[in-house]
């Protein structure tokens, strides 16, 4: 059994790690209420473009989305990938880099490319992917423009036949327990027969033409799209931090309870031995 030294400075060091992970549970708690309000707020503006634009889409004939609605052969895919910055956080960047891989795996034989959005993924993704760009720096200041400033990127790279095809792979908020992995169509546009669109009670006035508003609703969209992304795999961040901050305090807490029982046994005994000595040696100044 060990000496009760160093139990005493194992019970200190757990304490100390409790005390810690209990903190930054608070803290991540405290940013998930601003992330989660954002992205509550944004979804409905988000999934209400998205359905105007397939509405107007199927309502009109031959090709309305220009370039970015060019359906190719995919030769060579861009995924982008979007983990944190910063880490403790479970599996929350290891399931966004499995999923990475399992793209690539079904895109094998072809060119597939990958930019970050996170340290996290580019630490891990640099070592086995093909890695073009990193816009971990977005995170600094997280604002619409500036994803709108990539998205364009990404709009510029499909226009020019760079890329057949761009995937998002991040995750999706539902609670702050639960997190869950998607891989997300950017372009090419999903077409209207491959997007669940009723149109029969649609009854709109266009001004100007129709067309006209498609081709401008089109970028808009896009780049709502990444930004909602992003801010999903923000939200979710902090929601698997507080998670697993969670565990870690509980974790700590029992180990201590353990740690300090473990100590009373080990005290205990040394009493008792402390004892016997000064019995058996009493006894044997009186014989």
């Amino acid at each position: 059994m060990a000496n009760l030294k160093e139990i005493r400075n194992r019970i200190a060091s757990v304490s100390s790690t409790m005390q810690i992970t209990s903190a930054m549970k608070m803290v991540s708690a405290a940013k998930l209420k601003k992330a989660q309000d954002a992205i509550t707020a944004m979804r409905p503006y988000s999934q209400k473009l998205t359905e105007l634009l397939q509405n107007l889409s199927a309502t009109m004939d031959g090709d309305t989305g220009g370039a970015f609605a060019e359906q190719r052969a995919i030769n060579k895919v861009l995924v982008v990938a979007i983990t944190s910055n910063r880490g403790l956080c479970g599996a929350f960047n290891s399931n966004v880099i499995k999923q990475v891989k399992a793209v690539e795996a079904m895109y094998a034989g072809k060119q597939v490319d990958v930019i970050t959005v996170g340290k996290k993924g580019n630490d891990v993704l640099d070592k086995t992917s093909n890695i073009t760009e990193n816009h971990s720096s977005v995170y600094d200041d997280l604002t619409f423009e500036n994803v709108a400033a990539i998205a364009e990127s990404l709009m510029d790279k499909f226009a020019a036949g760079e890329y057949d095809r761009i995937e998002l792979v991040y995750n999706h908020f539902k609670n702050a327990a639960t997190q869950q992995i998607l891989t997300e169509q950017f372009l090419p546009l999903a077409t209207a027969e491959n997007a669940d669109v009723d149109n029969s009670n649609v009854d709109y006035i266009f001004e100007p033409s129709k067309e006209e508003i498609v081709l401008s609703l089109i970028p808009l969209s896009l780049k709502t799209q990444l930004y909602k992304a992003i801010r999903d795999s923000f939200a979710s961040e902090h929601g698997a931090r507080m998670t697993a901050m969670h565990k870690a305090t509980d974790n700590a807490t029992d180990l201590r309870n353990q740690l300090k029982l473990t100590y009373n046994k080990a005290r205990q005994a040394a009493i008792t031995n402390e004892i016997l000595e000064i019995v058996g040696g009493a006894e044997a100044l009186n014989n």
